[in-house]
């Protein structure tokens, strides 16, 4: 049995399109894949707490010096971590805002980038440790971000999230796009279709029967 981690982090709910159809393709996932088993974590809805000293200092005690409070929030990251970890392949449903992701899914990325843990310094650099598992990326846009548009200069959520994540050894990263959300009427219908034909390219014997 495999093990799939959906991350929703859109602040809009079930309003989301980066969510829906993030949900589609979890759903054609499970479908192709029977026995997968599938864990939730809406940041959206149960948002992970930023970063902050609190939790530097835990990490930065020995564990026979931490307070419980300090227990707790170490705890705390643990789960995310071992969500990760025990996943085989990895949704994240992610909504461009301000050019980038939401602070949500980037207080998760805080929490699960641990060094010794997720990742580690070696004699030939940074090591990712978070090896071997599919990442697929849904992200939801408001314009055209993608292809040759004269705004692919102000992405930088694709590419944060593409460096980040191979940091922790996701290389294996694919995105869908769900873009144009903002444009117009049209556009928002489009895009959703184009993300939809998008994710049937990755299961093409789903689209054949």
């Amino acid at each position: 049995m495999s093990n799939l981690l959906f991350v929703a982090s859109s602040a809009s709910g079930g309003q989301s399109k980066s969510r829906l159809i993030a949900e589609e393709f979890v759903s054609a996932w499970r479908a192709s894949h029977p026995g997968t088993k599938l864990i939730v974590r809406d940041l959206g809805a149960d948002p992970v707490p930023h970063f902050a000293g609190e939790h530097l200092a835990a990490l930065s005690a020995t564990p026979e010096h931490r307070t419980n409070a300090q227990r707790e929030l170490i705890a705390a990251s643990d789960t995310l971590i071992e969500e990760v970890e025990a996943a085989d392949t990895i949704v994240i449903a992610a909504p461009m805002y301000n050019f980038t992701i939401a602070s949500t899914l980037k207080a998760w990325i805080d929490h699960v980038t641990r060094a010794g843990r997720t990742f580690r310094y070696a004699a030939q650099g940074p090591e990712g440790l978070l090896k071997d598992k599919k990442v697929f990326v849904v992200t939801g846009r408001g314009g055209f971000y993608s292809g040759e548009s004269p705004m692919k200069a102000y992405d930088f959520q694709e590419p944060y999230l593409r460096t980040i994540l191979g940091f922790l050894g996701l290389t294996d990263v694919s995105f869908i796009h769900v873009e144009g959300q903002m444009v117009s009427p049209d556009a928002a219908v489009q895009g959703v279709a184009q993300a939809r034909q998008t994710i049937g390219t990755f299961f093409p014997a789903a689209n054949a029967a």
